[in-house]
């Protein structure tokens, strides 16, 4: 069956894919284990239960979408330029997003400690995107009005509905058209047409 260490790491990714699947409802403990490949001893060797295990996948899920976006911010790149890369990066769109589709789990959302990491996440987000077009506007890239709270706000808003809207049609073309759009609004204006 393999090292403790594996068995929970093992059962961690297969709680992972679960949520971003069937959301925390639709997730059973008997799910995890199929999919992990393990025992029910295992589960509750490692975790006190369904909640400890979700709140250790939500967790991971938030780390790796964090270290995603960091490694396209923090790339060389005019503002726009990098909001552009992080628009437009690569994403499983039909499937959504592994965070933002947490928001609608109404378990999650009435969990203190499986909410957190959401909201820690997306919080985070919007703090790096309102920083770079703040950054944008310094550098004349941007509009002196353009607000950095409520474009990276905006920003969020665009790629979580485009999401939806894909998601609703069976459509990748639905969140590409969404992302258009906001690149079109952001664009400066001594920039070439995308």
């Amino acid at each position: 069956m393999g090292t403790p260490e594996r068995a929970s790491e093992r059962l961690v990714e297969a709680t992972r894919e679960l949520l971003w699947e069937r959301g925390y409802v639709g997730t059973s403990p008997r799910a995890i284990l199929d999919r992990a490949g393990a025992g029910q001893g295992s589960m509750y060797h490692h975790f006190k239960g369904k909640p400890d295990l979700a709140l250790a996948a939500i967790r991971r899920t938030a780390e790796e979408l964090r270290a995603a976006v960091t490694a396209v911010l923090d790339a060389p790149g005019t503002p726009y330029e990098r909001i552009e890369a992080y628009l437009r990066r690569e994403r499983e769109v039909l499937r959504g997003c592994p965070v933002g589709r947490l928001t609608m789990d109404p378990d999650v959302l009435a969990s203190d400690a499986l909410r957190a990491p959401v909201d820690e996440t997306l919080g985070w987000l919007r703090g790096r995107l309102a920083a770079i077009v703040q950054e944008g506007r310094e550098q004349g890239q941007f509009a002196p009005e353009l607000d950095p709270e409520e474009t990276a706000a905006t920003v969020l808003a665009t790629l979580q509905g485009g999401y939806v809207l894909a998601r609703a049609c069976g459509d990748p073309a639905a969140f590409d058209t969404a992302v258009r759009g906001l690149l079109a609004l952001l664009r400066p204006a001594h920039r070439q047409p995308l």
